[in-house]
């Protein structure tokens, strides 16, 4: 990643994103100065450099961050999305060849070369929703080689856009055909091969499980936890989704950055997740698109003090959506949430997710300089009004991108 050595944006009025309520509020007109990609000051006097861009009063926010997506994949299930309209149940879809098991098929057929170039305009989509990091996870190859195909695919999309990407290693996503009725040998062998191997090529950061009565059970997601814990990789869980099983607890021992879905997550788990500081990372774009009706327990997540992240779940599954700023709607309109709430979702809390909090997400001193400015009057615009386009300008360490 390269950085711009010296800039100073002008006339901002910057929501800075810091604890508080001073975080979410606007600005006085200031001034940022850049430098070596971070954020070197914030004043509200001039700062005097050669290279000035003047923002004439517009917002500026942290980049934001999308800290849960499925972005690498091929293939299509809009067909099955058309299918299940006409009333033909998912188990006759899965029968004819469809469900997550064909996206894996498609998937391994491309090669990582075709699976980044598929997934730039899905990254296009986010990029113009003001995004400047993004978490891309494996898990539809689940086999060592398509699984490290679809890592190598997603860092390579830094070469291709002005983007920061965080890789998550989710092998155990689903059974592969191969290893049908052997969950425990699958298990076995992303513990033993596929998670060191990822680690010595520093293909992820983190390693992820879907901890769940159609995925993989508490005993198998601690064998993944304990293998990307002995390998020093993060732990991150797609919890909760569907049922209770304890696995946000589970993460929550393990120290997870994050811990995904959580529409059956019940007080002891908020608990779990509030003794470890792991973020609770709300997919509104799923919850939606699968008409489901378990609500996230928000209010138990306030009173626990747990820092709630939004993010899109893109995938071709159950959430196919590239934009950042319509989870944010969803968040407030379907969860309860405040536009503040949101955008802290996107911002500190998703940094903290992704394990950047203490150098993304907020306008300080120090912090990366990833910026969004905005042709806005007020931050509750992000959750409010959709489709119209806001954003005039990125920046990405500190070097700006155009819309």
């Amino acid at each position: 990643m390269s950085f711009c050595s010296d800039l100073v944006l002008s006339n901002a009025k910057v929501v800075s994103m810091t604890p508080g309520q001073d975080g979410y509020a606007l600005s006085p007109l200031c001034h940022l100065h850049i430098k070596d990609g971070r954020i070197a000051a914030v004043s509200q006097q001039p700062i005097e450099s050669q290279n000035t861009y003047d923002c004439q009063g517009k917002l500026v926010t942290p980049g934001f961050i999308d800290c849960h997506t499925h972005l690498i994949f091929a293939g299509s299930r809009a067909n099955e999305f058309e299918m299940r309209l006409n009333g033909v149940p998912y188990q006759e879809i899965a029968k004819q060849g469809g469900g997550i098991l064909s996206t894996v098929k498609a998937t391994r057929q491309a090669s990582e070369e075709q699976l980044t170039e598929l997934a730039l305009p899905r990254l296009d989509g986010l990029i113009q929703t003001g995004v400047t990091s993004v978490e891309v996870k494996s898990g539809y190859g689940l086999t060592i080689d398509d699984e490290l195909k679809m890592l190598r695919a997603a860092k390579a999309l830094e070469a291709h856009r002005k983007i920061r990407v965080s890789t998550t290693l989710l092998a155990a996503h689903a059974l592969p055909p191969e290893y049908a009725g052997r969950p425990d040998d699958y298990i076995e062998l992303v513990c033993k091969e596929i998670i060191p191997l990822v680690a010595e090529e520093q293909l992820a950061t983190s390693v992820d499980v879907f901890c769940e009565s159609i995925g993989f059970d508490l005993t198998q997601t601690e064998k993944v936890f304990q293998a990307a814990a002995e390998h020093g990789l993060n732990v991150k869980g797609h919890t909760e989704q569907l049922s209770n099983l304890g696995g946000s607890a589970l993460t929550a021992r393990y120290s997870g950055l994050s811990a995904d879905h959580i529409e059956f997550l019940d007080e002891d788990g908020v608990k779990a997740l509030a003794a470890s500081n792991t973020v609770a990372t709300l997919l509104p774009g799923a919850f939606y698109f699968l008409k489901e009706t378990q609500l996230p327990p928000i209010e138990l997540l306030r009173q626990h003090k747990v820092p709630m992240a939004i993010a899109t779940d893109l995938n071709p599954g159950t959430s196919p959506f590239a934009d950042l700023t319509m989870m944010m709607n969803m968040g407030c309109t379907l969860f309860g949430l405040t536009p503040e709430e949101t955008l802290r979702g996107v911002t500190s809390n998703a940094a903290k997710a992704l394990g950047y909090g203490e150098s993304r997400g907020q306008i300080v001193t120090g912090f990366d300089a990833d910026l969004a400015i905005w042709d806005i009057s007020h931050p509750a615009e992000f959750s409010y009004f959709q489709g119209a386009p806001r954003l005039s300008a990125r920046l990405v360490a500190g070097e700006l991108d155009h819309v």
